[in-house]
């Protein structure tokens, strides 16, 4: 998983991608301090493996994992190639998913590229530099698509009448997120477009230290919230300068800090539920001396189709899968206690993977 850590200048974003990745990227009071995206890689805590690796003491511990991309701030006129507006679209586009920082706060001392804070125009400003640049795409396309219609292929004149809807939806400054198809074969066509403005939000509302303690009754969270269900996005209230002091903390003091705070988790962790449920995904697990590892897959997923994230081999020549739910197991103590009372079972491949799912693949090639 691929996160975009998007925003406009002076928001806070380097600062979140330092706190959350600790990879140290560069954050000065000045548009453009972050010019080549920072990547960074960090893994999804997971006490369910942790567990797991103590039973089994493997030779191996591979927990899943998210790549954060720090990305150039955006400044209105991007579409247009406006301050690094190509590269920070194109980088956009290589995620799957939107971190979009808000500047939440007030400080003097902090320069604001549009004259003070006011998160809604922010957002405003951001989106529509996607719904530009996305508009300019679906043109492009839909000439092209028109081009080869001509010729009487029906099945390109419907996708050209598919086009037409989104462009004209998108020419009144509305994202692509919010573009309703009449068929699940119109919105594959839409979501095969590589839009920017299709790839699921979660909104960081970064807010001071005095805003993040009584953040439900901070307003400009609230103005964000109030936009993000709107949309069917996600809103995550965070201070970026407090988790990145968090960072320099030792582990056993961490937890002490985040109780001062009121908080029960860091910003990290509530991060990537927040991208897990966004995305729909969950994990599944495979355990045993030589590796204990989490998966992770889109919820829906088929057995054979999760078997074959291990190995394509997997999948081609899957026979069933015994599995056990992790809550199982984790009361029985062992594999062995789960079996004897009967709680590994044998599915087949039509079963849908659950979260948590403690799996071992039976297959034959």
């Amino acid at each position: 998983m691929k996160l975009g850590i998007v925003g406009l200048p002076n928001v806070g974003k380097s600062t979140l991608f330092n706190a959350i990745t600790n990879a140290g990227a560069e954050a000065a009071n000045y548009p453009f301090c972050t010019i080549e995206p920072n990547v960074g890689t960090v893994t999804v805590p997971d006490r369910r493996l942790d567990f797991l690796a103590d039973m089994y003491k493997p030779k191996k511990y591979t927990p899943a994992v998210i790549e954060f991309v720090d990305i150039a701030g955006l400044v209105r006129g991007a579409s247009k190639g406006e301050g690094l507006g190509n590269k920070f679209l194109e980088n956009i586009r290589r995620t799957d998913a939107i971190v979009h920082v808000v500047r939440c706060f007030d400080d003097d001392n902090v320069i604001h590229v549009e004259g003070g804070t006011d998160p809604i125009r922010d957002i405003d400003i951001i989106d529509l530099e996607l719904v530009m640049a996305d508009l300019e795409m679906v043109t492009r396309r839909l000439d092209k698509v028109k081009r080869g219609a001509n010729g009487g292929d029906k099945k390109l004149r419907h996708e050209a009448e598919v086009l037409e809807a989104l462009r004209a939806h998108l020419d009144a400054g509305k994202s692509a997120r919010s573009f309703e198809t009449d068929s699940d074969d119109d919105a594959r066509l839409v979501a095969e477009s590589e839009l920017l403005s299709l790839k699921p939000v979660i909104y960081a509302a970064n807010m001071d230290e005095e805003g993040i303690a009584d953040f439900e009754n901070n307003a400009y969270y609230r103005a964000v919230l109030t936009r993000a269900q709107a949309e069917g996005a996600q809103v995550l209230p965070i201070c970026a300068k407090t988790e990145q002091e968090l960072t320099e903390l030792p582990a056993e003091e961490r937890a002490m800090f985040l109780e001062e705070l009121g908080l029960t988790e860091s910003g990290l962790d509530r991060l990537i539920k927040c991208s897990y449920t966004l995305l729909g995904l969950i994990s599944f697990l495979t355990a045993g001396s030589d590796e204990c590892r989490a998966w992770t897959i889109t919820k829906g997923t088929r057995a054979p189709q999760a078997a074959g994230k291990i190995h394509s081999d997997f999948e081609r020549g899957f026979i069933r899968a015994e599995i056990v739910a992790f809550e199982d197991l984790e009361a029985c103590g062992s594999m062995a206690a789960a079996k004897e009372k009967g709680l590994v079972r044998s599915e087949g491949k039509d079963y849908v993977m659950r979260d948590g799912d403690v799996t071992l693949f039976r297959f034959n090639v």
